[in-house]
């Protein structure tokens, strides 16, 4: 641990050094959040949930210099974090899908993805090997994802792996070369010419059960009208005919765009793509370090370092191009440690900035924090742990779909994502609330008998046993927006409570507005 904090530190000292050389002058200190700030930042980015008071009181008591990186270790350490980014990696892939029915991969793809995370020394490269070559049933194996939510459509499979682990959106040159960047036609073929013996097989039966992804090298029906010709059966990617769709097109040599790196034709699906594995997370690719470095600094500290979040290439300049390869150095060296990763991010005076509106004419795009809006399931633990429930307990809404489409639409939490949920893809400045979405938090029953403060509840407890009604307002400030109330809020709360003479009524007034503020849902 105080290696990779040495290399981080390292790292960053010399970036911050060469931006004041370059300048002539001594690099001035930056600015940097509260503590009580980033502590609700870095709680809610990586265990997708708000500090206890407990938490709170002890971090900002303390006066230990690594205070903030011991937080991130611990943070990092917990199984929550593996929780909640296999979470947010589910909606990555899933939110691509080509069929709605792909859906019921998002219980086993975030098993899948929580069991690669949750590790001392969490690989992105095996994430990557395994759902590149992936086979078996679904259900057993949410490393099929990919394949499964572009049901095993050779060029979708080919955009997908391109999109998510390297950064390009190379699909735009499927059926013509790209219009901004050099990417050619028979580029895309060529890379998609390794996927092309991939199957979903179907077995007897109803339900996501009866799938199976295999590898199939030939066409059996076809290899039986011709035994003479073994050829005949071979399975190979064609790139259409533009000009006349009915012929059958051109057969494509399976060839990585980034490096031409090829494979002969006749080549079996597994050794095509163990070959597509090793070039796409190749440390001499530095598209598959880009990638992942700018989704994760999006997330975290809000504007990437490119203009899309997976939309990279070498026809796009990086904004801050040197702390980009730095981090990027740093993941390589780590063998592709994701942890690493966020320990270098969350370590940076970007991330540790006091946030900054991105309409802001005075902010540096990719060096200072923004606001972030919280994805659907962040703001759901955010509800549960304010209102004190317990997920576990919830009941879950029975029907005809059982098994894993119970888990995809039948939790409270799947419903809460339906209403919430957004394409991680998609800058946040793009997302905007839904009317469903406010009415559910404004007036939904669920939350009116949640803060129901004459009932057994979270307020109904707290109005029992503490008297105090300043303690009162402070503890469910802390609840939901990891603060303590400053004192002009607890006065508006005890004239609020004196002017409505009703205790409960009034404490349900402030609960509900406090949940509907801005703050609680959005992390500065």
């Amino acid at each position: 641990m105080a290696t990779q904090r040495q290399l981080l530190a390292a790292v960053l000292t010399a970036f911050l050094s060469a931006i004041a050389s370059f300048a002539g002058a001594a690099a001035p200190a930056p600015l940097r959040c509260d503590d009580v700030t980033f502590l609700r930042r870095a709680t809610l980015d990586l265990v997708g949930r708000q500090p206890t008071v407990e938490e709170l009181d002890a971090f900002v008591a303390s006066r230990s210099k690594s205070k903030r990186a011991d937080l991130v270790d611990r943070l990092l350490a917990d199984p929550a974090w593996a929780t909640n980014w296999a979470r947010y990696f589910r909606d990555v892939i899933l939110y691509k899908r080509t069929d709605e029915r792909a859906i019921f991969m998002a219980g086993p793809l975030e098993d899948f993805l929580k069991e690669k995370l949750d590790r001392p020394t969490p690989n992105w490269d095996e994430v990557a090997r395994e759902m590149i070559t992936a086979t078996g049933a679904p259900l057993e194996h949410g490393e099929t994802a990919i394949i499964i939510a572009q049901m095993g459509e050779t060029a979708e499979i080919a955009a997908e792996v391109s999109r998510v682990f390297n950064g390009i959106q190379i699909q735009c040159a499927q059926c013509h070369d790209h219009f901004t960047d050099r990417w050619k036609r028979n580029q895309f073929h060529e890379f998609a010419a390794f996927f092309p013996r991939i199957e979903i097989r179907r077995q007897p039966g109803e339900g996501p059960d009866r799938f199976e992804v295999v590898s199939r090298d030939v066409d059996r029906r076809r290899a039986a009208k011709k035994p003479d010709n073994p050829r005949l059966g071979q399975i190979e990617h064609r790139m259409p005919d533009l000009d006349d769709p009915s012929k059958p097109g051109t057969v494509m040599q399976s060839r990585f765009f980034l490096t031409s790196d090829s494979l002969p034709l006749g080549t079996p699906d597994k050794e095509r793509r163990k070959m597509a594995d090793r070039l796409v997370t190749s440390k001499n690719n530095p598209w598959f370090a880009r990638a992942i470095v700018n989704r994760i600094w999006t997330e975290l500290v809000g504007d990437g370092f490119y203009d899309g979040i997976d939309d990279l290439g070498p026809d796009r300049e990086p904004r801050n191009s040197e702390m980009l390869e730095s981090l990027c150095d740093t993941f390589v060296a780590s063998d592709h440690d994701i942890k690493t990763l966020f320990r270098g991010v969350m370590a940076t005076p970007a991330y540790q900035s006091p946030a900054e509106s991105r309409s802001s004419a005075s902010r540096d795009v990719g060096e200072t924090s923004c606001p972030q809006r919280l994805r659907a399931d962040q703001l759901f633990s955010q509800v549960m742990t304010a209102l004190g429930i317990d997920e576990e307990a919830l009941p879950v809404r029975m029907g005809k779909k059982g098994g894993e489409m119970k888990k995809a639409f039948g939790t409270p939490r799947a419903g809460f994502n339906q209403a919430f949920g957004f394409d991680p893809g998609l800058p946040r400045d793009e997302i905007t609330s839904s009317i469903p979405q406010v009415l559910m938090l404004m007036n939904g029953p669920q939350l009116a008998r949640a803060i129901d403060g004459d009932r057994p509840t979270l307020l109904g407890r707290l109005l029992r046993d503490e008297p105090d009604d300043r303690a009162v307002a402070d503890e469910l400030h802390v609840r939901t927006l990891g603060r303590h109330a400053t004192p002009a809020e607890i006065a508006v709360c005890v004239d609020h409570v004196r002017d409505t003479g009703d205790r409960a009524e009034a404490f349900e007034d402030i609960f509900w507005a406090l949940i509907n503020s801005a703050e609680f849902i959005t992390r500065k």
